[in-house]
């Protein structure tokens, strides 16, 4: 059984990211992020782990976006926005 947990973020999605985006627009973008912070309010961590079926290969990605007065300032992560392919 494949198992995964977090938020799956796809190329394709980080690629939609421009800054200046609203928080609401990135969220409609990524989903809720996994982890949401009261004490850094301005970055929000999306982590996703999937374990394949039948494999002992697990996959790790992490995007964590960042925002300056409540709009998209920066991307960082395994998956960088406007990128051509996946980072690592």
């Amino acid at each position: 059984m494949e198992i995964q947990q977090g938020n799956y973020v796809t190329q394709e999605m980080a690629a939609q990211l421009k800054p200046g985006l609203t928080r609401d627009q990135v969220r409609f973008v990524l989903g809720t992020p996994l982890v949401s912070d009261i004490f850094h309010e301005e970055r929000w961590d999306y982590v996703f782990v999937r374990e394949r079926a039948n494999s002992q290969e697990v996959e790790h990605r992490r995007i964590a976006v960042f925002f300056e007065d409540g709009k998209l300032k920066r991307v960082d992560g395994d998956i960088l926005a406007g990128a051509g392919k996946a980072g690592q």
